[in-house]
């Protein structure tokens, strides 16, 4: 019931992520085209389909690619074998694209825009090579924790330099192959895979570390392509090919059979398998365990591809074709101001249904503790897509060259990432990679071959090219925006706002004989919670004193009173009066909040063996009327959290939360508390 109740909640997500598509074709088909649509009931059915599917494959993802990819990062890093997470890291890149539907494609076209240089299935080793590379590449960073923008500019200053030696037919293509090569599974992967690593490796923050490996697939097919084509137009001379014609055509809805659902499902299975299999592999013959819950997993997968192929059915049953026609008739009308609204605005919209992004901005949500909203970053990409479009569309009307526009990009981002918050940046590099994908390249793609066919003086092959880098570049921009924003308005994580709750509802009223009046960080302000204390008392000979002092305070106890506790036994004496101390013990006194008792305790009577070989006595009652005690923040916040949640292990618990948990809350908190 808990996973129909949280498809439901995907599936309305879903269609609210429609709508915006839904409200620009219908503007710009009746508005500016004026004219209703051929196959608008076809086109209405395929949406309801790609609703459908995205709820589909986004529930597929959650219990199978994610806990799987994050699984096998856990285990990776506990056993300590970098040298098999760097193969597995390459061949999960190499093996995922090699099979990419549109690089095929791509590549089929580069081979004639260079008249036959260019072999078609070299390119698609090259840039599949170049993909395994970066996320061999991003795995290596995160094992030596190193920040990632170093990695990223030194790829910038590499890709603009090479670009001024590159031929002109290939620096479009090359661009636009940096933003295909991330497919719609492969990207949740991949990201969980440096997410897990990141939580499982020492020292690494999984916001901070494990995003970062998406952009670096998007970074490195720009230079490996250029220098590709930099080595066959000085090496290999020209020869007469049957030329691909590349023109701005209009698609028409698919027809949809049995054979062609059986053919569609096989083709995404084709895409899926590479990633099972190496999956399967790797768990089974590497780590040599088996997958927790494998029929869930294996669920999860069937998911994703019921899911994926519900979703490019969808789109296929009018959508494509729609887009297709409306791109191609705005290109030939004589106002080039309602061809940059239209890049625009399907930039934005396609961008929101964008079924990698989705799964990236929940993991981002999620790891960064609420403190990135998935939907508002979702809405500061688009923004960046939406305005790369339209400048890329701008550019291809005023002819400009693409790498003048792409360094200019370049240094903007790099000038942001030297004042954006550290966590958002890895963030940011990613979303220019996760936004080009099944929905918005075809779009783009059209657009821009549209543009270069009606507009004199221009090449569709060579400038046709290029839209997809723009939409790729400018969302690095906007998501780093969005941090900046975000920090200076104070946005906090769930744990730094609920902890800030806990600190204002405390009520400074120190009479209040119902509730625990404390003192915070030791300073004299003074508050009264609901909390509940207790007494641990330990009995111990004086030489195991510090043994059980250190234990405790090992275990989260701030103090302690120390007594003497000299004693004796009375069972076989005849007169009370006659003592003879025989005992030289000492009695600890530990006054704690009621979630520290059990870890207290039970580190003391395992380091002094208490319940076995040691000398000694542990015992805790209840306290009431608790007066004048100091506490920490963390021990407040722990103990609330351990109260709302009594099943939970609490020192499970605090090693949880002491990771959340910032090291301190801005002081107008307790000045509004004291107010």
């Amino acid at each position: 019931m808990m996973q129909f109740n949280f498809f439901l909640k995907l599936l309305r997500e879903s269609f609210r992520d429609l709508v915006p598509i839904v409200i620009v074709i219908l503007f710009f088909q009746l508005a500016i085209i004026q004219a209703v649509p051929e196959g608008w009931v076809s086109t209405a059915v395929g949406l309801c389909i790609v609703g459908f599917g995205l709820a589909v494959f986004l529930q597929g993802l959650e219990i199978g690619i994610f806990p799987v990819g994050e699984g096998l990062a856990r285990e990776f890093a506990r056993n300590g074998s970098m040298k098999w997470v760097l193969i597995f890291g390459f061949l999960i890149g190499f093996g995922t694209t090699i099979a990419e539907p549109a690089l095929v494609v791509i590549a089929d076209k580069a081979a004639s825009i260079s008249s036959g240089r260019i072999d078609a299935n070299i390119l698609r080793l090259v840039v599949a090579g170049s993909v395994g590379f970066a996320i061999l590449l991003g795995v290596y960073r995160i094992y030596k924790g190193h920040a990632i923008h170093y990695y990223i500019i030194a790829g910038y200053i590499l890709v603009v330099g090479v670009t001024f030696f590159a031929p002109k037919e290939i620096i479009g293509l090359a661009y636009d192959l940096g933003g295909v090569t991330t497919s719609t599974v492969t990207v949740p992967l991949v990201a969980a895979l440096g997410i897990g690593l990141a939580s499982s490796i020492k020292g690494r923050n999984p916001v901070i570390d494990g995003f970062g490996l998406i952009a670096f697939a998007s970074l490195t097919p720009m230079i490996f392509v250029q220098i590709y084509g930099i080595a066959v137009y000085n090496l290999v001379e020209a020869k007469d090919v049957a030329s691909v014609v590349i023109n701005a055509k209009v698609s028409v809805p698919t027809d949809t059979t049995i054979f062609s659902v059986f053919k569609g499902i096989a083709s995404v299975v084709k895409d899926v398998a590479p990633i099972l299999l190496i999956i399967l592999f790797f768990q089974y013959g590497v780590l040599k365990k088996r997958i927790d819950n494998i029929k869930t997993v294996f669920l999860g997968f069937f998911l994703v591809v019921i899911g994926l192929y519900a979703f490019i059915l969808g789109l296929e049953m009018g959508l494509f074709s729609l887009g297709e026609t409306m791109a191609f008739q705005l290109t030939k009308s004589e106002s080039m101001n309602m061809v940059y609204a239209f890049a625009f605005a399907i930039g934005f919209s396609t961008t929101m249904a964008e079924p990698a992004l989705m799964a990236i901005a929940k993991k981002a949500k999620e790891i960064s503790d609420g403190k990135i909203n998935d939907f508002a970053l979702r809405i500061f990409v688009a923004f960046g897509v939406a305005i790369g479009i339209a400048l890329g569309a701008f550019r291809i009307v005023d002819g400009g060259h693409i790498h003048y526009y792409i360094i200019f990009g370049y240094i903007i981002v790099i000038i942001l990432t030297s004042i954006a918050p550290k966590y958002i940046i890895p963030v940011a590099y990613d979303s220019g990679g996760v936004t080009t994908s099944t929905v918005t390249v075809p779009l783009v793609a059209a657009l821009g071959i549209g543009l270069a066919t009606n507009i004199e003086g221009r090449s569709p092959l060579i400038d046709g090219f290029g839209l997809i880098a723009f939409a790729s570049l400018f969302p690095m921009i906007t998501v780093m925006l969005y941090g900046i924003i975000t920090e200076k308005l104070g946005v906090k994580s769930d744990t730094e706002i609920e902890a800030a709750n806990i600190l204002r509802d405390a009520l400074v009223d120190a009479e209040n004989m119902d509730l625990a009046t404390v003192n915070i960080d030791g300073s004299d302000r003074r508050h009264s919670l609901p909390m509940d204390f207790s007494a641990v008392v330990i009995i111990v000979p004086n030489e195991k004193k510090v043994d059980a002092i250190q234990a405790a305070n090992k275990a989260g106890a701030p103090g302690v009173t120390v007594l003497r506790a000299d004693g004796i036994g009375l069972g076989q004496m005849d007169n009370y009066y006659r003592s003879s101390f025989e005992a030289n013990d000492v009695l600890l006194l530990f006054l704690l909040p009621q979630s520290l008792v059990n870890p207290v305790i039970k580190s003391i009577i395992h380091t002094l063996h208490l319940t076995t070989t040691g000398k000694g006595i542990a015992f805790a009652f209840p306290l009431s009327h608790m007066k004048g005690i100091s506490l920490s923040r963390h021990d407040i916040f722990i103990n609330r959290k351990d109260h709302k949640n009594p099943e939970n292990d609490t020192e499970t618990l605090i090693k949880k939360e002491e990771e959340k948990l910032t090291s301190k809350i801005e002081e107008p908190v307790l000045n509004e508390t004291d107010k």
